[in-house]
């Protein structure tokens, strides 16, 4: 695999390896595992106290990366791997070998909090390459036919309302917005400028048409517009009751992400969790 498309990372546009080696050296330790090595189980979970979830930068070698005994691809220098576990909290969706002799630099949840503090551009890298894998996978979604109407709603707050009110207070650049019950907020399809976090009431989200998602007070949507603004709305989001929105603007979003590594974190497992529930649709 090419450097530039980390195993985990579909796309190669938005992954910048200097920018993860700068990241990982400011907060993480360096080890060497030998040849044969299983560096993390498919299935494991962290267990405080005993074992923490990592997140691994590989220097030297190659890993390989197993979804029970079938290979799903393998890891090279310059590349990343095992951060959904951290980020998300769930369990290990693979299993990572060492198939050479390897060096990585890791990092544990309190390194990775730390370096984003240090290095707040890296966790705006890695929320855009978890947009590209949205898209890839929502597009998957639509090829296959697999959403239903009957399908079970994922329901989300990402934040704690009262947190996002103080993070977003000074920041935002609009008031908040009222929608009536039923009132449409987003269109696939659409270009956006905005992403909106719930203040009050409840959004429902659809992919061609289905529901897939409701988002309740502290829950975001949008943010694509924010990352990726060469392309379009992904997704509907629709006033599942009366709602009041608080919509943010990309420099508001920028200045968040920089300013406060609990808002990047909190919003990197918000994308974690919601590519994780898609992908579990393909089956």
């Amino acid at each position: 695999m090419n450097p530039q498309t980390p195993a985990g990372f579909a796309s190669a546009a938005t992954y910048d390896p200097a920018v993860a080696l700068q990241f990982f050296k400011s907060a993480g330790t360096t080890a060497v595992i030998a040849e044969g090595a299983k560096i993390f189980a498919e299935n494991e979970r962290e267990i405080p106290l005993l074992r923490k979830n990592k997140v691994y930068y590989l220097l030297k070698g190659e890993v390989g990366l197993l979804a029970g005994d079938r290979s799903i691809g393998r890891v090279r220098p310059g590349e990343i791997f095992g951060e959904m576990a951290l980020i998300s909290r769930a369990p290990r969706s693979a299993s990572a070998v060492a198939k050479t002799a390897c060096r990585v630099i890791e990092l544990d949840d309190i390194a990775f909090h730390a370096a984003l503090r240090k290095t707040p551009e890296f966790a705006l890298m890695l929320m855009s390459v978890m947009i590209h894998r949205l898209r890839d996978t929502v597009a998957e979604l639509k090829r296959l036919k697999v959403l239903s109407a009957d399908a079970e709603l994922r329901e989300s707050a990402a934040f704690n309302p009262k947190v996002l009110g103080e993070l977003v207070h000074g920041l935002a650049d609009d008031p908040p917005l009222f929608f009536q019950q039923g009132a449409a907020i987003v269109a696939e399809g659409q270009k956006g400028l905005l992403m909106y976090a719930v203040v009050d009431g409840r959004v429902r989200v659809s992919i061609g048409g289905q529901p897939v998602e409701r988002l309740g007070a502290g829950g975001v949507f949008g943010e694509a517009a924010l990352l990726d603004t060469a392309a379009t709305r992904i997704a509907d989001a629709a006033a599942e009751t009366d709602c009041s929105l608080q919509p943010i603007s990309r420099k508001a979003f920028l200045a968040l992400v920089k300013l406060s590594p609990q808002f990047a974190q909190t919003m990197l497992a918000s994308l974690a969790a919601r590519l994780r529930y898609l992908t579990a649709k393909l089956g």
